[in-house]
This record gives C-alpha cells, structure tokens and sequence, in this order.
C-alpha cells in the first residue's frame, strides 16, 4: 500500500483538493485506490453540506492521475500535465456520497495511452458496491514533455 508520501507530488491535486489517501495496487494497466475524503464536512467539493456523486468523476480521474505519475516515474520520467476533456458513460448509482461510511474504493483501468491523450475507465465502490462508474479522457498540455 502508498500513501500520500510516495505519489502525492506526482499529481497537480494538492491539499484538500488531493482525494485520494492511498494505493492499494497499481499495474501498468489498473490502479486501485481507497479514499475516505468523501465523508469530511470541509470537502472542498461540497454543496449546501452534500457531496454530489457526480463528483466521484473527479476520484476517478485523480486516479487517472496517480497511475500516469506513478507509471512515468517508474520509467525515471514525470508525466506530462494533462486537461480531462471528456467524461463518457457515467452511471451514477445514488445522488450524494457523503453519507456513506468508511472508505471508497476507486478502480482505474487503462484503456488507451498515447503521447497526446489517455483514456481510462473507472468504477467507485462502496463496500463492494457500485457507486459510480464512467470512462474518461486526458489531453497532454500542449507544448509538455511527456
């Protein structure tokens, strides 16, 4: 398991806005992540004190994140800074998630990766159940080096 220390400066989600606490397991194609930052009353995302599960999309893609950091610096490289521009295929299983005790799970699979874009899937579960689930891409910045 990784927490923070090993990933947190490989991502542009810093401070309240970084989502995930840890890395369960991580391949060079999935990632699996658990995150209780759902259940904080000073979620940086919340709305009249709820958390919408549309922004479980947001999990998703720190997770996109987190992969791509992870798998760069393994190579000895930093990923390249990416903008998500397109969400596809989200199911959303209930309207808020704050009430939901205990930890998120947050499973990210690789679909594609290419120098300018990435496209993953994601699923979020709560205590084996599907909460959310979606695919997302990523274009590289322009002008960055991957």
């Amino acid at each position: 398991m990784l927490d923070k220390s090993h990933w947190g400066k490989l991502i542009p989600h810093q401070g309240d806005m970084c989502l995930l606490d840890t890395v369960v397991h991580w391949d060079a194609h999935h990632i699996h992540a658990r995150s209780v930052s759902h259940t904080r009353a000073d979620h940086p995302l919340r709305r009249d004190g709820r958390l919408h599960a549309l922004n479980l999309c947001e999990y998703g893609a720190q997770a996109m994140a987190v992969h791509g950091g992870l798998l760069a610096a393994g190579n000895g490289d930093r990923a390249a800074p990416g903008f998500l521009v397109s969400l596809r295929d989200v199911q959303l299983m209930r309207e808020f998630v704050e009430d939901l005790s205990g930890e998120l799970d947050v499973h990210g699979q690789r679909l594609l990766a290419g120098e300018q874009s990435w496209q993953y899937a994601f699923r979020i579960e709560h205590q084996g159940v599907l909460v959310a689930s979606g695919r997302a891409a990523v274009i590289v910045q322009p002008g960055a080096a991957t």
